[in-house]
Order: structure tokens, then C-alpha cells, then sequence
């Protein structure tokens, strides 16, 4: 069944979490530390380990948690989760109009897809929470191999500032959701991306103009951007931002810039999650960013066409607007049955809909 096909996975995560606890020591415990340091290495290492394994404590008990609804504040990393109570919609259909069949399973149907709702946003600020805190770390911090930027290497070289390209590839080596993790400097070039041939294969060298680079600088906060075509590999791919600023400028009301580090969310291991469920014949289910444009699909044939936009559906209309329930949409002249349930995606909101044929209509 689909609940225990998630219920799994979220216990699966949770076994990783408990291993995720031990990922951040090396980064967090390194003998080489920046020579500019105000706090001395004794001093600040213990900090930070404990920083570290505290909020991987927290998300231990946040995946362990998955799939249920629960209100849970994150030590370290600031992030409150609440999970969006059920309410079904003004043009919920009444069990009457459809088969005993589909009436019979509506409540599990809706359950189901709150699991769901609760796992990716579960997913989606272990990923944050990720990148917030090695935001933190001081080989991170560090940009003192700006002068080394050429625009033919859109970057630094490659063997240059070690200690940051081994923090990136360390997180991308444990957290498969990453396809990429890279920094950019306070004006939004390049300084670093990881893997390095995807930092090679850029076509831009500025990204300014990017909304996720926006949002961080704008909000001083974890941002989740929009879904791109990436200039790295022409793949679709959601960026999440965490601004960094200089410690000593940080609580004040003119903090100094230091870059943005971000992670680049690989959607085809979204993709892969959904097409992992046991779903029934014809059923459908797909994650949906802010602007109704398809982030994953457990279609395999239909999750190639990138472009797909459900906009216009009217059960993206009432997730978007914090509702969750049903609805019949007509579609391909087909009528279908959706069910529709909001996801708190960091500062955003993405839908998750679950589309299967009307029976008995």
C-alpha cells in the first residue's frame, strides 16, 4: 500500500539521519582552520561539534516523526515545522456521486497524501537545515582566494580552496537530494561549484538574477528558488540559498556579505521517490512548485515533459491557498479524481496532487 510505502521511507530516512550525526565531525573538527579567525581553534571546535550534533539530533527525531502530524522546533537551525491540518474543500465530492469503491477509499486516499506532504517537507528542511549549518563552518566562511576568480574556469581553480570544495563534496557524497553545491560572492559571481566540471561547463559566470539569489540577500534567510534549467548541465533544478555574513557584522542592522551558499535540488531522485510507490492502475501523483509547474512525477513517461504546468487546475487553486481535500477536474476530456494537499517548502508553497480516473462516472 502507498501509506506503508512511505511510512518505509520515512523510517529509512530516519536511519540515515542517525548516520547524518557523525557526517558533520570532519568538517566540524578539521586541524587546518583559516589563519583569520577572531576565536581560537580550541575555543570554537568544541562549539561547533556541539552545534553540529545537536541539530542533527533534531532531525533525527524530525524524520522519525515523518508522516505524522507534529509541530517540532529545530535546535540550531530555526526552523519550526507544522504539518497543515486537513480540511476538505467547499467542492469536496460527496461519497454519493462516486463508486462504493472510490467512496470507501477517500479517507485513506487523504491520509495518504498528508504523508506525503509531511515527508517532502520533512525532506526539504533537511536539506536547509544541511546547508545552514555548514554555512556556519569557517572553511565555508572563508573567501580569501576571491583574487584567484577567472572567467574562463567560471571560478576558482580547482585546486584551490580545498578545505570548501571538501566540505561541498563531502555533502554531496552523504545527501543524495544535492546535485550540486556551490558558492557565490556578494555581487553573485562564481567563486566555487562542486562537482568542478559542472562548474566548468557553466554558461554564466553571474547569477545576480536569479531568485534564489534575491530571496537569500533580501530575506537574510534560507530561500528555496524557483525551478530552472541549470547553466551547468541543462537539467531542471531548484536552488535552495543560505546568506552568509561576516560574524562580526552579523547582528547588526548593516551586515557585510560574505556569499551566498547553495545546494541545487536533483529532481530526478524526486522523481525516483514517487516512482518507488505502489500506486494503483492509472493512478498519478505529482509534486508541484508555487507556480503549478510539475517539480516530479511517479509517471515515468510523463516526468520527461519537464514543461508541464497544472497552473490552471482548480485543486492546485485551493492547495495553493492552504486547503487540502478533493476534486473532479476534467482532463483530456477524461474525468478525473484529484486530491490536492498544500506543502510548506521553506519560505514557499508547493502542492502535491494525486490523480486517478473517476470511476462510475
Amino acid at each position: 500500500m502507498v501509506s506503508f510505502a512511505i511510512f518505509k521511507e520515512g523510517y529509512k530516512e530516519k536511519e540515515q539521519s542517525q548516520r547524518d550525526t557523525f557526517l558533520l565531525a570532519p568538517f566540524l573538527a578539521k586541524d587546518e582552520m583559516p589563519s583569520n579567525r577572531n576565536l581560537s581553534e580550541k575555543s570554537v571546535a568544541p562549539v561547533l561539534v556541539l552545534v553540529g550534533t545537536m541539530a542533527a539530533a533534531s532531525l533525527t527525531l524530525l524524520l522519525f516523526q515523518a508522516g505524522y502530524a507534529f509541530s517540532s522546533n529545530m535546535t540550531g537551525i530555526d526552523r519550526t515545522i507544522q504539518a497543515t491540518p486537513i480540511a476538505i474543500s467547499d467542492n469536496q465530492p460527496s461519497p454519493s456521486s462516486l463508486s462504493s469503491n472510490n467512496a470507501t477509499t477517500l479517507g485513506s486516499k487523504i491520509l495518504n497524501i498528508k504523508l506525503l506532504a509531511d515527508n517532502l517537507e520533512n525532506r526539504l528542511n533537511k536539506s536547509a537545515a544541511i546547508l545552514e549549518i555548514t554555512s556556519k563552518l569557517p572553511e565555508v566562511r572563508n573567501v580569501s582566494f576571491a583574487s584567484s576568480i577567472n572567467n574562463t574556469l567560471r571560478g576558482i581553480p580547482k585546486d584551490t580552496d580545498l578545505a570548501k570544495r571538501n566540505v561541498a563534496q563531502g555533502i554531496l557524497s552523504k545527501y543524495n537530494d544535492f546535485r550540486v553545491i556551490a558558492l557565490l560572492m556578494p555581487n553573485g559571481n562564481m567563486y566555487m561549484e562542486e562537482p568542478y566540471s559542472r562548474q566548468l561547463n557553466l554558461t554564466k559566470t553571474n547569477f545576480a538574477f536569479r531568485d534564489y539569489y534575491k530571496g537569500a540577500v533580501s530575506t537574510h534567510n534560507t530561500y528555496l528558488g524557483n525551478l530552472i534549467i541549470a547553466s551547468c548541465c541543462g537539467l531542471p533544478q531548484a536552488n535552495m540559498a543560505v546568506p552568509i555574513y561576516s560574524s562580526e557584522n552579523n547582528n547588526t542592522n548593516n551586515p557585510s556579505l560574505v556569499g551566498v551558499w547553495y545546494g541545487g535540488l536533483d529532481l530526478d531522485v524526486f522523481n525516483k521517490s514517487l516512482q518507488s510507490l505502489n500506486l494503483t492502475d492509472n493512478e498519478r501523483i505529482v509534486y508541484v512548485d508555487q507556480h503549478g509547474q510539475k517539480i516530479a512525477d511517479s509517471d515515468k513517461k510523463q516526468s520527461i515533459n519537464q514543461n508541464e504546468t497544472f497552473a490552471n487546475f482548480q485543486s492546485f487553486k485551493n492547495a495553493i491557498a492552504g486547503k487540502s481535500g478533493s476534486t473532479i477536474e476534467g482532463i483530456n476530456g477524461t474525468k478525473m479524481l484529484v486530491f490536492y494537499h498544500p506543502v510548506k517548502a521553506i519560505q514557499a508553497r508547493w502542492v502535491i496532487l494525486d490523480i486517478q480516473p473517476l470511476v462510475g462516472q
